[in-house]
């Protein structure tokens, strides 16, 4: 693993005083390890930000103005939540007979899988894994070849091996996984559909009949009725002349 150079200076100003640490375009922070004293420092914010902004792990060869250094890891940092400047920052120091926990960024290499070439996507779960080992040992970052990775396989944590590293997440959780794509049946799509032609039922119009009275007609039903009546009125006149001859 790289070691990155952090130049920084003993800071005066703390607690509520900070802020004009950080008006001067420095970032407070706090170098702490076991049976030492806390040390309040501030650095440039440029030289922090290849710390904070990158997606690997590094150990860090503090280097004080007075000569002094010390190995140690980005611990933690704050960040203003209008800005996302860091305003704040933890360094732990390192001891090189004493392993620490740590989280180190899971990085997906291989291109585009078999099962994403076959229709599926793919999920990436944890993005860090929980580690402990030696500082010497510890990784930048974790690398999966996830090349020839099909549908519904994954890649768990028991199945990720880095030496001498002891990996501290649940070995069934899965680190990636490739999907199957989704289908919609073609059953619903049927059922969708006729449901939309279906046309609306018509209710007839007019006043409900109360009982022992029928039903007025529907308009369709007058006009054939009235149809009816005319062979009717016909057949009436041949009788009344009949009744004239005699």
């Amino acid at each position: 693993m790289s070691e990155f150079v952090l130049h920084a200076e003993i800071r005066e100003l703390t607690g509520k005083h900070a802020k004009h640490t950080r008006l001067a375009g420095m970032v407070p922070g706090v170098f702490y390890a076991r049976e030492e004293k806390p040390l309040n420092i501030q650095v440039p914010k440029p030289g922090l930000d290849p710390l904070v902004f990158t997606s690997a792990t590094h150990v860090i060869d503090l280097r004080l103005k007075d000569g002094s250094s010390r190995k140690c890891i980005l611990r933690d940092v704050q960040f203003d939540p209008v800005s996302d400047r860091p305003v704040h920052f933890d360094l732990q120091g390192l001891r090189e007979d004493e392993k620490l926990t740590i989280e180190v960024p899971v990085v997906l290499t291989g291109g585009i899988p078999l099962g994403v070439r076959d229709g599926g996507m793919v999920q990436h779960i944890l993005h860090r894994l929980k580690i402990t080992c030696l500082p010497k040992d510890i990784p930048e970052k974790v690398e999966l070849d996830i090349t020839d990775l099909g549908i519904n396989h994954s890649v768990h944590v028991r199945d990720v091996k880095i030496p001498n590293v002891t990996v501290l997440d649940h070995a069934d959780n899965a680190v990636v996984s490739v999907l199957p794509p989704t289908v919609v049946k073609e059953a619903e799509v049927v059922a969708v559909a006729e449901e939309a032609v279906k046309e609306p039922e018509v209710v007839g119009k007019g006043k409900k009949p109360e009982e022992g009275e029928t039903a007025e007609p529907a308009k369709g039903d007058a006009k054939g009725a009235a149809k009816d009546t005319k062979p009717a009125a016909k057949e009436a006149k041949p009788a009344a002349k009949e009744e004239k001859k005699k």
